[in-house]
């Protein structure tokens, strides 16, 4: 933490100061490539008067120091893209949008000369030059893809920079962007606000301290950490995956596997301060949080409940059935929240839970309630095996007897002359008609009970 506050104040400092010493970089930030893409408006209303020198004179300063001081970034590539420059306006040029210095290494000085020698002339087509950018970027690299935007005006090509911005991100193409708005009107700077952060530099000055804050967020994200609330409000639950979606536009931006350090602390992760998150934490039932904002300067904890307990069915004895499922559910509720295999332990949201056990006939407990930090077992008995001998093929069915009612268990096989079942233990009634017999009465039914551990033949040929 230490380090990156460090690093963070250094970057000020140097920034300010003009100088070209590198920054260093934490491990983790050493291990991803930064490439930010400068989308630079040269169209003809950058050639006001503002503060000391033309809108244009004043942003080209500024940012070539910006430029200067990224020259040792090892893991940060930058490229310039320029729109409004190369028609005269009139006629309105909708398509004057060039990528003019795509990202390699080292190109700082292409960047700045290409800058020094630009002049302004046409109109701004913000929406088709964001849009273009989806191509500027290479492909397939694991990068954090930045774009800073840096204009004076609004879009006058009928476009719609909000929805572009928030295609590019849903796509994960870029991060949310950067809009640095040069002596804007205040309707103009509502209209970019939806494009992404949006930062006012009304002044030369600010115009300054808004490059130094959005290059030092585009840089270092910031730490945090997730603390999985149990009863107690003691961030102890935890190995439970968790995933970052980017609020507005819903696309996942990270998925992790939430941690206990050494310490038994809460994991320490990076997030970028610019993105609003939404965290969904994958407990079963799966827990949320949304509106999620990443401070910027400071280690920032995000609180979850997500106390959790364990459920644990088994069969008292051997388990004939092979594999048996059962379907749990909240309490008082129809929705399948989980299948769970007998034989197993699963961890649960505390609460009361209703289970479907699939077993023959089914079994059903209702309210069972889970604990935090403790196992509830459910137990079943142990089946029995019942043969059933036909001789022939028929139709049959067979029922629980409970007390003077039949309650349907299964069908049996149509095309089998003997069927052997594994059934809980009870008194069962099976009725069964042969296939070739054509007359009702003649069915046939059996009482059979069934013990636990136990098999019996009943006998339908006689």
């Amino acid at each position: 933490m230490m380090n990156k506050l460090a690093a963070i104040l250094c970057f000020f400092l140097v920034f300010l100061a003009g100088s070209r010493n590198c920054l260093v970089f934490s491990q983790q930030q050493q291990e991803q490539l930064t490439r930010i893409l400068f989308v630079f408006d040269a169209s003809q209303s950058m050639l006001g008067r503002w503060q000391s020198a033309t809108k244009m004179q004043i942003a080209v300063k500024l940012l070539n120091e910006l430029v200067d001081s990224l020259k040792k970034q090892k893991q940060v590539e930058l490229a310039l893209r320029v729109f409004g420059h190369q028609k005269q306006y009139p006629p309105q040029d909708c398509d004057d949008s060039k990528l003019e210095i795509p990202f390699q290494k080292n190109n700082h000085e292409q960047i700045k000369n290409f800058l020094n020698n630009t002049q302004p002339r046409g109109t701004t087509p913000i929406a088709m030059s964001l849009e273009a950018t989806a191509n500027d970027f290479p492909r397939g690299s694991n990068s954090r893809n930045i774009i800073i935007l840096i204009t004076d005006g609004k879009e006058e090509c009928s476009g719609d920079p909000c929805a572009v911005s928030a295609a590019l991100q849903k796509n994960n193409v870029i991060l949310k962007p950067f809009i640095i708005g040069v002596g804007l009107s205040d309707e103009i700077k509502t209209s970019l606000k939806c494009v992404g952060n949006y930062y006012d530099a009304n002044t030369e000055e600010s115009f300054r301290d808004v490059l130094k804050i959005v290059i030092t967020q585009a840089l270092y994200p910031t730490t945090a950490q997730v603390n999985l609330l149990d009863t107690y409000k003691k961030p102890t639950e935890t190995n439970v995956p968790i995933t970052f979606y980017e609020s507005r536009s819903g696309r996942i931006v990270h998925n992790f596997v939430h941690t206990l350090n050494h310490a038994g602390n809460p994991d320490t992760l990076y997030l970028d301060n610019f993105l609003t998150y939404r965290l969904k934490v994958h407990t079963i039932p799966p827990v949320e949080k949304d509106d999620i904002a990443i401070t910027q300067g400071k280690h920032n904890v995000i609180a979850v409940d997500a106390p959790q307990g364990s459920l644990q069915i088994k069969i008292n004895g051997r388990n004939q059935y092979g594999v048996v499922k059962c379907i749990v559910r909240k309490s008082g509720s129809l929705e399948t929240l989980h299948v769970q295999e007998i034989g197993t332990s699963v961890k649960y949201l505390t609460g009361t839970y209703d289970l479907e056990i699939l077993t023959l006939p089914r079994i059903y407990q209702r309210n069972v309630k889970v604990s935090q930090s403790t196992t509830t077992t459910v137990e079943i008995e142990e089946a029995g095996l019942v043969n059933f001998q036909f001789g022939n093929v028929g139709y049959g069915s067979i029922f629980k007897i409970k007390g003077n009612d039949l309650e349907f268990v299964t069908n049996l096989s149509e095309s089998a002359v003997n069927q052997t079942l594994v059934l809980q233990p009870g008194n069962y009634k099976v009725v069964f008609r042969f296939r070739l017999i054509k007359e009702t009465i003649l069915s046939k039914e059996r009482i059979f009970t069934i013990k636990s551990g136990e098999s019996i033949i009943v006998n339908l040929m006689q």
